[in-house]
């Protein structure tokens, strides 16, 4: 083969890849944004409400506190909306661009935070998109969310709670703060098990003093002392700025990186 038609062909291919990738990445998928401050579009039915009134809530606290909208989707596949055969960070990166989730800038500054948690059900994957200012930046941390947050419950078929969970940790992750916790069995959390032990030194109190026992002493002093702290924060926390009133959907564009889970 020729030179000239070694270069013809490698031209060809080369445009055959390109046309590819253009009509892959501008591909129109066929499902409706949630209205501008609902943040949940819950095509596969997982989520319980009381999981979806508190996911709300935060969502639009984060919204009006920083501009930083959550939107969380779940579908019970890709190919159901035109994405049969594509990857799941394709299929976050287009609807996260079609819907323009978040804004380009805020008066003047380069603000582009939105934040985007996809969970295909057949398709078992989960993703994690966010605007082009995050700038990749959190990449590590977005994985930790999923690995520690949402694939765990996912594994034990509570996709209800691994959202929710993903939802305050990306919460956190908005506002600089400290992730939660991961996910783990029951027998490891420090407070369960401590309130077993409470209940095993009561019932003893009880079967060895009776009334006049230490343990009513003890759960007096207790439950003295949570409602005092629950008073500090109800009285503390006050009204939010709740400064930004406008919604969801502002021309924002992904690239800003993300992470992608499967169970």
């Amino acid at each position: 083969m020729s030179h000239r038609n070694l270069s013809c062909v490698t031209l060809s291919i080369l445009c055959a890849v390109l046309s590819f990738s253009t009509l892959t990445t501008a591909r129109t998928l066929t499902l409706d944004p949630p209205g501008d401050r609902a943040f949940i579009q819950d095509q596969a039915y997982i989520i319980q409400p009381a999981d979806r009134d508190e996911m709300v809530a935060i969502c639009d606290q984060l919204l009006s506190d920083t501009i930083i909208p959550i939107i969380v989707v779940t579908i019970d596949s890709m190919a159901a909306h035109g994405w049969n055969g594509m990857s799941i960070e394709s299929f976050a990166q287009n609807l996260f661009d079609q819907w323009g989730i978040g804004y380009t800038d805020i008066r003047g500054t380069s603000w582009n935070r939105g934040v985007l948690l996809v969970v295909s059900i057949q398709d078992r994957k989960a993703r994690i998109e966010l605007g082009a200012d995050w700038d990749h930046q959190y990449d590590g941390t977005c994985q930790r969310i999923m690995d520690e947050q949402i694939i765990p419950n996912f594994k034990q078929g509570d996709f209800s709670s691994g959202i929710l969970a993903g939802v305050k940790a990306l919460n956190n992750m908005s506002r600089g703060l400290e992730l939660p916790k991961p996910v783990q069995p029951w027998w490891l959390y420090p407070a369960l098990a401590g309130g077993i032990l409470l209940v095993i030194f009561t019932v003893v109190s009880l079967i060895r003093r009776g009334s006049s026992g230490w343990a009513w002493l003890f759960w007096g002093a207790l439950f003295g002392l949570v409602g005092f702290i629950l008073y500090q924060m109800l009285t503390s926390r006050g009204g939010s700025s709740g400064e930004f009133g406008g919604g969801s959907f502002g021309g924002g564009f992904s690239g800003g990186g993300g992470a992608t889970g499967s169970w």
